[in-house]
Formats: structure tokens, C-alpha cells, sequence
């Protein structure tokens, strides 16, 4: 392989694009519209998702008094629930964030041209989808913000696997040997 090729070059032969040498600046990717969409996408999904959360802890005593209300056992008074809302609504902020900041190094990643952070940026839209369809919408008072953020990380993900991104993300080769 040559040192001249272009990144398009050595992206359509399976590799990375070009390192840079230390100091040197690193070169502003050009990808495919739809990818670039895409990454914008990724980060304000991850701000509204964040925001989303933060929005139910502003609104626990609302959670709190959706969960009393529908309480079926006696011996569970309020303050317990007051005290297990606020645990999973913190846990679940925190996990927004972390989650939110993968979403967003690995989105950052999948606009080089990176095929695996593509593919992981994915499974982390699907593991984030699972889990609000799951415990939001089965047991739990969600918010507009959230279905939003999802909705956007679907756009996300569609705009990622179109025909027309597919040389933007080649296949690496394996040789065995």
C-alpha cells in the first residue's frame, strides 16, 4: 500500500484513513451527507436523553404519586417509595450520561469512517431502546423527551445503513494464515 493514497483510497481497500504525525493536524473528515446528518443526530439524541432524565427528577414527586396510586400492597407506605423512586431516577441519569457519552465517542468514530464504532454506536441505540420500551413504558411514567431522543436514534441509525453510505464503511478483509 502506498502512503500517497487518499483516504477514500485506503478506505475502499479495507483500511483506516491516514494517520497523522504528532503535532501535525489531524485532517476534518468529509463524509457522506446522510453520515454527517447522522452524527448531529447522535448528539442532540444524547442532550435530549440526558435532559429527558433530568426532566423526571425535576417531576419525582409526580413519579411518586403515579406509583402510590397504583401500589397493590399496604405495607409499602409512601416514604418507601419516595426513597426507591429517587435511587432509580439518579441511577438512571447516570446511566444516561455514560451511556450518552459512549453514544457520542463512538458516533464521533462511525463519522472517520469507522465501520466497527458504526456497529457499535447501533447496538448501543438498540440496548438504550430496549431498555426504555422495557422498564419505562411496562413500569414506569416516561416523558416526550425521551420517546424523542429515541426517535432520533432511529433516524440515526436508518441514515447509517442506507446503499448509498455502504463504501463509506467497507469491509476489512481477512487474510488467514
Amino acid at each position: 500500500m502506498s502512503e500517497e493514497q487518499t483516504d477514500d483510497e485506503r478506505r475502499a481497500a479495507g483500511l483506516s484513513p491516514a494517520t497523522s504525525s504528532p503535532g501535525q493536524r489531524a485532517p476534518k473528515f468529509v463524509g457522506p451527507r446522510a453520515v454527517n446528518v447522522s452524527f448531529w443526530l447522535w448528539v442532540v439524541g444524547v442532550v435530549v436523553l440526558v435532559l429527558s432524565q433530568a426532566f423526571l427528577l425535576l417531576i419525582k414527586g409526580q413519579v411518586v404519586d403515579i406509583y402510590v396510586k397504583q401500589n397493590q400492597d399496604p405495607k409499602i407506605t409512601r416514604e418507601q417509595w419516595e426513597s426507591a423512586i429517587s435511587v432509580l431516577l439518579w441511577v438512571v441519569l447516570i446511566g444516561a450520561v455514560v451511556f450518552g457519552a459512549l453514544i457520542a465517542l463512538f458516533a464521533y468514530k462511525m463519522r472517520e469512517g469507522t465501520r466497527s464504532a458504526r456497529t457499535v454506536v447501533t447496538v448501543l441505540a438498540i440496548v438504550t431502546t430496549l431498555f426504555y420500551f422495557i422498564l419505562f413504558y411496562i413500569n414506569f411514567p416516561t416523558n416526550i423527551f425521551s420517546v424523542f431522543a429515541i426517535l432520533l436514534f432511529v433516524i440515526a441509525v436508518v441514515l447509517l445503513y442506507l446503499p448509498s453510505v455502504q463504501p463509506y464503511f467497507p469491509k476489512v478483509g481477512r487474510k488467514l494464515r
